[in-house]
């Protein structure tokens, strides 16, 4: 197949699916022998993401595949689509959610001890209805809790390729000095209740707001061990998600 014919097949369905779309998905897209190579795929990928250059749009690799959205610096007018006013999330929330992030696989009784006070039966059932948390386990306690991990979704939503990108907490604790990182990106879109399709439109928190959000948690972790315990914790859950 000639490589012009590829790019438009692979833009296509990339339109038209409305969400991110892996390498198996794009191979499904011929018969079974008129599969082109996987490189030739990767080369028509990254040429449709140098055509996106200098445009309203991109091609966006993220947890799930590749995909279409507007530019996030475009979000100010492209957000004026949609009449209703973002759902703006708790701070209990954005705390709880932060944890799962940065510590996961985490429970309950870990981020209780964390913040402080006890986490709401709705906030878990949030996020779990959001699907940007899921059970991967149970810690082998009395009891037997339930480890929360952060899912697919969860980077979708969040633009993210994997768990590495998600700013350290040095980052987060010198957000002011970010223009902007995804630190501030992670907070504001906690926020936000917005379709997906195509644009992930930014909410309405300040960035004092979103600085007060995650050095609150930030602060709660012991700063001596958490760069170590984030990196042995994204490798497990990382591994987690490989098994979906």
């Amino acid at each position: 197949m000639e490589s012009d014919q590829l790019r438009k097949i692979i833009e296509g369905a990339l339109l038209a699916a409305g969400r991110s779309l892996d390498i198996g998905h794009l191979e499904k897209l011929f018969d079974e022998f008129q599969v082109p190579p996987r490189d030739q795929i990767l080369a028509a990928l990254e040429e449709i993401e140098g055509n996106c250059s200098g445009r309203g749009f991109e091609l966006k690799r993220t947890g799930s595949g590749y995909r279409f959205q507007v530019r996030e610096e475009l979000s100010e007018w492209v957000n004026r689509l949609w009449e209703e006013k973002p759902k703006k999330y708790s701070r209990a929330l954005l705390e709880t959610l932060a944890l799962i992030a940065y510590r996961q696989p985490i429970t309950r009784g870990d981020i209780e001890e964390i913040r402080g006070v006890s986490v709401s039966s709705e906030i878990i059932k949030t996020l779990l209805e959001r699907e940007w948390v899921r059970v991967v386990g149970h810690r082998d306690v009395p009891g037997r809790p339930a480890l929360y991990a952060t899912t697919r979704q969860f980077l979708d939503y969040f633009s993210l390729k994997n768990l590495e990108e998600l700013p350290t907490l040095n980052d987060i604790k010198d957000i002011e000095e970010i223009n902007p990182e995804l630190a501030l990106e992670l907070a504001q879109k906690m926020a936000e209740e917005q379709p997906q399709a195509t644009s992930d439109a930014l909410g309405e928190l300040s960035e004092t707001d979103v600085h007060e959000e995650l050095v609150s948690v930030e602060d709660s972790i012991d700063s001596d061990t958490a760069d170590s315990d984030v990196d042995s914790n994204l490798q497990t859950t990382e591994n987690h998600q490989e098994t979906q």
